[in-house]
């Protein structure tokens, strides 16, 4: 593609001289990346692949009305701006509102604290997942499926567009799934870990206990009685703090899911309260070290940390420029794409529930009946509803963890479920095990996190 910035510079500067008379505004994204998947089921190997691509993308916008073109050869880069602008004249009827930012030229890359994925050969990885696969098989004869999937990948963007910004910036990430199924008769049990870093290699390669547990929880599942359904007072662990705040009230802040409708962009009225006052809610890739993490969006917006909620309050929402010029607000450096062949979207990067002040044993204090979960299994979201599935759970009775029980599902409407939290642990776990999808860009990288809630009225499915 091209070596240098002063490469970038003469091409694209000279392209959008050219042609961004013709429009409000042109954007050339240039990319390169480089990875690794792998992916073992038991002992069959259903993927080991190293890949290397380039391209890019045009976005040009015209009236309000926006086009885009991506391509895999450089030579034909004039073509697909002629697409691109063309497009945009095409479908532009309105007025292009796209909030100001300042243009910057950088060249920045988020640093490694360790070894390079790039630096570990196949066979290694191969041999890692591996291991992992004799861990996850040796824990019990019961297990009867395993799977573990590694993959890494290094991408290098240069983005300029006809404001005047020119950004080089590239960025290393990582990510390992495991999974073990138990089988006893007809009773069926999974247990699932999944970790990431965009740090070093090294944070995947000492997994042992993580992975052990994961077949560990789907052999003790199958003679664990399930939990009654229920309305029950819940103690959630981080790790399901981190995934709630994620799906089932950060999708909501999202500029985009609020302007395109109004019935939710209601709801969503900043000013509103949602929580307790001690409630604190934040998303932003400008803390360093996580998987959402980065110095520019890519609109070339620099990465801010946005406060969503303060003292139970509503006060943000995150946007692309589009999203904050519509709305009258500010950009917050959350337009994202998954890669070179799709549009900025507005997205989450590290999302999280500030640390409270009650130590985490009194969450279970005056608890006569509830449950404590921990983990996660899976989930979904429709709109303000939420379905998730603990990982594992125990019982609470008279303020003290019990039994352990199986099949734990918790339901509910966010912004009741804000406005039932009842305390906020002292602790906090970041979570880098995400992978965002929205808008058929699935597996967009990002962190979450926060501490131990207790919640009261949470329904809790499992035998009636």
């Amino acid at each position: 593609m091209l070596t240098t910035l002063a490469d970038a510079q003469n091409l694209l500067f000279d392209l959008i001289a050219r042609y961004s008379s013709r429009v409000d505004y042109l954007m050339i994204r240039l990319e390169e990346s480089e990875g690794t998947d792998i992916l073992l089921r038991g002992d069959k190997v259903e993927t080991l692949s190293e890949g290397i691509s380039s391209g890019g993308h045009i976005r040009a916008c015209y009236k309000g009305g926006w086009g885009l073109s991506s391509f895999n050869q450089l030579s034909t880069i004039k073509e697909r701006i002629e697409e691109a602008v063309a497009a945009a004249r095409m479908v532009g009827d309105e007025e292009t509102l796209l909030a100001s930012i300042d243009p910057v030229q950088a060249v920045c890359t988020l640093p490694l604290t360790g070894k390079d994925p790039r630096q570990v050969t196949l066979s290694q990885k191969k041999a890692l997942c591996d291991r992992y696969t004799e861990l996850l098989k040796a824990e019990d004869y019961r297990i009867t499926t395993t799977s573990v999937r590694y993959s890494d990948s290094s991408q290098r963007i240069i983005l300029a567009t006809s404001e005047g910004t020119l950004i080089n910036q590239s960025w290393v990430d990582m990510e390992m799934r495991f999974a073990a199924t138990a089988r006893n008769g007809e009773t069926v049990q999974t247990g699932r870990e999944t970790t990431g870093s965009r740090k070093a290699y090294e944070d995947l390669m000492n997994l042992d206990e993580q992975v052990k547990s994961a077949s560990q929880r789907a052999v003790a599942a199958l003679s664990l009685p399930t939990v009654k359904g229920n309305t029950y007072t819940v103690v959630i662990d981080p790790i399901l703090t981190g995934l709630f705040v994620h799906e089932a009230f950060g999708h909501l802040s999202e500029a985009d899911m609020a302007y395109e409708n109004p019935d939710l962009l209601e709801v969503m009225t900043i000013g509103r309260q949602f929580g307790p006052e001690e409630l604190q809610i934040f998303d932003g890739a400008a803390p360093e070290g996580h998987r959402g993490s980065y110095f520019y969006d890519d609109e070339g917006t620099p990465a801010t940390t946005t406060q969503l909620i303060k003292d139970g309050i509503l006060v943000g929402r995150l946007h692309s420029r589009e999203t904050a010029g519509k709305l009258e607000e500010s950009p917050t450096g959350n337009a994202r794409c998954l890669n070179y062949h799709y549009n900025p979207i507005v997205r989450m990067t590290n999302t999280w529930i500030e640390r409270g002040k009650t130590p985490v044993a009194d969450l279970f204090t005056g608890i006569k009946e509830g449950v404590y979960a921990r983990n996660w299994l899976g989930g979904m979201t429709n709109g303000e509803m939420f379905t998730f599935s603990a990982g594992e759970a125990w019982m609470i009775r008279n303020g003290e963890i019990a039994e352990p029980v199986k099949d734990v599902t918790l339901s509910g409407n966010v912004f009741q479920t804000l406005a039932d939290i009842e305390a906020i642990g002292d602790d906090f776990y970041w979570d880098e095990s995400g992978g965002c999808g929205k808008g058929g860009q699935n597996g967009l990288p990002v962190g979450c996190g926060g501490p131990s809630l207790r919640i009261r009225d949470v329904v809790v499915g499992g035998d009636i």
